[in-house]
């Protein structure tokens, strides 16, 4: 991943670089800089690197959760901490990992991950997997990897990644006005609204099965219960669908063999985001102030940032 990096100004310059890579470069410059210039993110050579790796992922991450918990296993490694995914550079041994945690009686998901972060250890390269046909996608993700670097938390994958979520969408707002194109603006909104629709069902679902699972009943009771609750989610997707005039973008992951470990990034990603939206308003959509207090919020003990994002 890093032999490969190029800058992207040299491969713009190359006779040889398709013109439709070329225009998505060009444009990525431009987000780049407005991260840094507006967002207030790091100011560095991360993304202004590009890297062709040759595969549609970046990395695998195996996400898995005991048969009747919607609680994460933990990997805990140097630099980063503990994370609730473990990550590989190869599909083949994510799934020779996942294939094991499963032949111990954990529900485990194999998922490929567009982007990936060193969180500034190294420049990380836009890659090539991230070079998405949206522009809200692409400048997001960009937004999303620089703020890995500008406050990450050890031990928090739920607080890092909301917080990151937030600053995500919030300068996508903001890339997006400044740049007068209102109806991408209104097209990724409704792109967002449709996604948060299936994530309340999803968070809605992991209640469910969380309520289960605490329940005074054996374990064949138990996973009548989970069959029915994920039966029943999946009718409920189809109804949802109903209003989205022919949207099926979600249709291949929800025709998975679903588990809890499915339930889990989304929660990951989602669950406290509302949280950081509220604490940026409160510091009048100060990007800078907002940092400031999200660093500090990090320095708090785990349950005490726990219980002051809820009671945001």
């Amino acid at each position: 991943m890093m032999e490969k990096r190029e800058q992207v100004t040299t491969v713009i310059n190359n006779e040889n670089t398709p013109a439709a890579l070329k225009n998505i470069l060009k444009n990525s410059i431009k987000i780049r800089d407005f991260a840094s210039k507006n967002l207030y993110l790091p100011e560095n050579k991360s993304y202004r690197l590009y890297a062709d790796i040759k595969r549609r992922y970046a990395v695998w991450n195996v996400v898995a959760t005991p048969e009747f918990s919607v609680k994460a296993k933990k990997w805990c490694f140097l630099f980063v901490g503990c994370l609730n995914y473990r990550g590989y550079f190869r599909q083949q041994q994510a799934r020779d990992f996942a294939k094991k945690l499963q032949q111990q009686g954990f529900d485990v998901m194999v998922g490929g991950a567009s982007a990936y972060s060193t969180l500034g250890w190294f420049d990380d390269p836009l890659l090539n997997t991230m070079l998405y046909q949206s522009e809200a996608r692409r400048a997001g993700v960009i937004f999303h990897e620089l703020a890995h670097q500008k406050v990450y938390i050890e031990n928090d994958t739920a607080f890092n990644e909301a917080f990151a979520m937030a600053v995500e969408e919030e300068g996508v707002r903001r890339w997006f006005k400044s740049q007068g194109k209102e109806e991408k603006y209104q097209q990724y909104l409704q792109n967002k609204k449709r996604n948060q629709a299936l994530n309340d069902l999803l968070l809605s679902t992991r209640e469910r099965l969380e309520k289960l699972y605490q329940q005074d009943i054996d374990d064949k009771q138990k996973r009548a219960g989970k069959k029915k609750i994920f039966s029943e989610l999946k009718k409920q997707y189809q109804r949802l669908k109903q209003k989205w005039k022919g949207d099926d973008r979600y249709d291949q992951w929800m025709q998975q063999n679903l588990n809890n470990a499915h339930l889990l990034l989304i929660a990951t990603y989602n669950e406290l985001v509302p949280a950081f939206k509220k604490l940026l308003q409160k510091q009048g959509n100060d990007l800078r102030k907002f940092y400031q207090k999200v660093a500090e919020l990090g320095e708090q003990e785990s349950e005490k940032r726990k219980q002051i994002l809820a009671e945001m």
